[in-house]
């Protein structure tokens, strides 16, 4: 499927480029006045780009025009072109996110994500991703127990596994994207350290799941600002917790940072990344 994105102002592309990932794009490119990204066909088309466009709306400015539109691509690789544009990306000094169909020659000390999106969120073509493993790499102690809220691809509970996690927990309510995090768990080798959870996150949930040491939520501000008072009680109040957030506009962040604080937060850490906003956050205690 190619999906095609007419009407925000050239200053809006890369919110809309970062849409069109954030759906599982692996690349987007302008043609023709129409920023396009190649998607694995969906089952129900319409259904697909109907909630499509919402959440592209969501992303742009209120009363932002949009015309979404979609075809079939005639006589092309389907698997070609989707992965067109996907490369090997050096997070930090060592984490490198790769896509499986290539190469990347580790230096001692990296930490090597081989990671294929499908339709699942979370690669390291999208700048919330990047700064949350950005802040999940300075943040990280071994053996900590995390919770990733919103999992997507599952690249963020791969990562802190990986960096030495003692164990992650991974809460996902789309079938199709867990599909996808069980077998990225798979190809990096830590399933048996990784529980992954189909379910809505919700206050109920994170109560349910116990404590942990550090929180990732890379989702959005409206799903984040909601849930912070039970992230701060699943951290168990301690100062000595973390709690990582992404998938916020910078526009966006005086609401989250107002919101946090009375929850009973603290940033101690802020990453930027083009339109978006990542921060580390610890219990005010």
């Amino acid at each position: 499927m190619v999906l095609a994105v007419r009407g925000p102002s050239p200053e809006l592309a890369g919110l809309v480029a970062d849409g069109l990932l954030a759906l599982g794009g692996a690349a987007v490119e302008e043609k023709d006045g129409a920023l396009l990204t190649y998607l694995l066909p969906p089952d129900d088309p319409e259904a697909f780009v109907a909630g499509a466009r919402e959440r592209i709306a969501e992303w742009l400015p209120e009363g932002t025009a949009v015309e979404v539109e979609w075809r079939w691509q005639e006589n092309e690789d389907w698997a070609a072109e989707w992965k067109r544009g996907l490369g090997p990306r050096q997070v930090t000094g060592r984490i490198v996110v790769k896509p499986t169909w290539t190469e990347w020659e580790a230096t001692p000390g990296q930490i090597v994500l081989d990671v294929d999106p499908q339709m699942a969120f979370g690669t390291g073509e999208h700048a919330t991703t990047r700064g949350c493993l950005r802040l999940l790499d300075g943040a990280l102690r071994p053996g900590d127990r995390v919770l990733d809220v919103g999992s997507g691809s599952g690249i963020l509970a791969i990562a802190a596994v990986r960096l030495g996690a003692a164990q992650g927990v991974a809460v996902e309510y789309d079938p199709d994207a867990n599909i996808n995090a069980r077998e990225n768990f798979e190809r990096n080798g830590v399933e048996r350290g990784i529980r992954l959870v189909e379910a809505m996150a919700d206050d109920a949930l994170l109560e349910e799941l116990g404590r942990f040491d550090l929180v990732l939520a890379n989702i959005l501000s409206g799903v984040i600002r909601p849930l912070l008072p039970s992230m701060h009680a699943a951290l168990g109040g301690s100062p000595e917790g973390r709690l990582i957030v992404s998938g916020i506009l910078r526009t966006e962040s005086p609401d989250v940072i107002r919101d946090a604080g009375a929850a009973g937060f603290r940033i101690e850490r802020v990453d930027e990344e083009e339109e978006w906003w990542s921060a580390l956050l610890r219990p005010a205690g």
